[in-house]
């Protein structure tokens, strides 16, 4: 079973049931999602668009983006988004790389790609009409066939071209739901996009976050608050940016879990997670956009002994690699093999970076430093690209979100001394540098603002800080 015909067994089992809230308070069945995206479909077939054929999917995260990914799936065709952080190269990279031979798009959509070359010569898919209604289109595809390309954000080089097949994405869903459990009754706020798609499989019920998605640190955490009390929510999927904005001074008991990832999970986070929701299990899955997930913790597994290795410099605590998943050491660096990594990229000239066969197996390089203790569990330490003179960023910055009025934390290696950027309210700098220094050869420099990451808002962008400090 693919995720398209999942997404049906659930319509036929629970046709009035919410499958997606607006953020406006509109509620979609499962019932009239699969009437829509089948309507697409019909419409779209008869534009030419058939097994195989790319289509460039250029839309914001609504219900007609559902409506237009599951539309693509019935076809049996390839969905592809560009990454919206990489900008206009981005998407010329990614056009040229996917080969899409169609786009779609909202009607102001339509209009702005005839400014751009690369969009003019793809077919525009256009709404539906009533004569589009009728019989179900559902292509039968094998395992293997891809259904989705979608790319890296280009944190570390330009984006790269991942591909997923039918098989991987089920099989991606069925091990996020080792982690998520989710049940048909669920409501789930998800700010986290390819989730939705999960819950659809999954029978839950998705509530789209009221503001700008592409700023979540930016987003109204009271007015996400009152969305979620409006709407029934029960649980939370979210990257750390908007899980802060929720938490911030919550008082949240009826919630009963919250899952966050796509960039480091810090203790603070995770502690005003348990305050405001004091009834809620807190998650924080660690994966890449080559596997997800890798590890995962919750947390009330972590121990007395585990916050205080984290506030003394041992890393940020990941938790243990799931069972589908192999995880090796070469050198502090973290490299995976399993059935849900990655194999390669659209562009094979990207895969002599980050694969290579060991001992028969093909392995994934995943770019981040970590250690493995007695338990079996790992520790995160940072890009491994980033550490110098034995310093690695998250052993540092996790130690230094421990300290007094320290929100944000961000360390630059350096010869002879690395440079802390400190973010906070209040912050004595004779403190800091006295906390800095007792940690190795580190220059705290107090900061109004560390900058983060364009696509969750979760991660350093250590480029521009290196500028900022320069």
């Amino acid at each position: 079973m693919n995720l398209v015909e999942a997404f049906l067994a659930r319509v036929e089992a629970r046709p009035d049931a919410a499958a997606i809230i607006a953020p406006d308070g509109r509620v979609t069945t499962y019932a009239e999602l699969a009437r829509a995206s089948n309507t697409r479909a019909r419409a779209w077939a008869r534009a030419g668009i058939g097994a195989g054929d790319v289509v460039l999917i250029a839309r914001g995260v609504s219900v007609e983006l559902y409506e237009t990914l599951l539309a693509v799936f019935r076809l049996g065709a390839v969905a592809m988004f560009p990454e919206p952080a990489a900008g206009l190269k981005g998407l010329r990279l990614a056009v040229e790389a996917a080969q899409p031979k169609a786009v779609a798009t909202t009607a102001l959509g339509h209009v702005i790609r005839f400014g751009f070359r690369e969009l003019r010569a793809l077919k525009g898919l256009r709404e539906p009409g009533d004569d589009d209604v009728g019989e179900e289109v559902l292509a039968h595809l094998s395992d293997e066939s891809p259904a989705l390309i979608t790319f890296t954000s280009g944190s570390t080089g330009r984006p790269k071209g991942i591909v997923r097949s039918a098989a991987f994405l089920m099989l991606q869903h069925e091990l996020l739901e080792h982690v998520r459990r989710t049940k048909p009754g669920d409501v789930d706020l998800i700010s986290l996009p390819v989730f939705i798609l999960s819950n659809l499989a999954a029978g839950a019920a998705s509530v789209i976050p009221a503001g700008k998605l592409t700023r979540p640190a930016k987003l109204d955490g009271a007015r996400l608050r009152a969305q979620m009390a409006a709407c029934g929510v029960n649980r939370i999927v979210g990257p750390p940016a908007v899980v802060a904005r929720i938490v911030e001074g919550a008082v949240m008991p009826k919630l009963e879990a919250i899952f966050t990832g796509g960039g480091p999970v810090f203790p603070n986070l995770m502690r005003a997670a348990a305050k405001a929701a004091p009834n809620a299990e807190i998650h924080a899955v660690y994966g890449s956009t080559e596997a997800e997930p890798i590890a995962h913790v919750q947390l009330a597994d972590i121990a007395e002994a585990d916050w205080a290795a984290m506030a003394s410099g041992g890393g940020l605590l990941a938790g243990k690699p799931i069972a589908e998943i192999r995880v090796e050491l070469r050198d502090h660096e973290v490299f995976v093999a399993g059935p849900h990594v990655n194999r390669g990229y659209l562009d094979k000239r990207d895969d002599a970076s980050t694969k290579s066969e060991h001992n028969g197996v093909l392995w994934h390089r995943t770019g981040d430093a970590a250690r493995l203790d007695e338990q079996g569990r790992l520790w995160l330490l940072g890009r491994r690209e980033a550490a110098s003179g034995g310093l690695f960023p998250f052993a540092v910055e996790t130690a230094a979100l421990s300290w007094p009025g320290v929100k944000r934390a961000a360390l630059l290696a350096g010869s002879p001394r690395a440079k802390l950027a400190l973010e906070g309210d209040g912050l004595d700098a004779a403190e800091m540098q006295r906390r800095a220094a007792a940690m190795g050869a580190i220059d705290a420099v107090i900061v109004k603002e560390v900058p983060l990451d364009k696509r969750h808002n979760s991660k350093i962008d250590y480029g521009r800080l290196n500028a900022m400090l320069a």
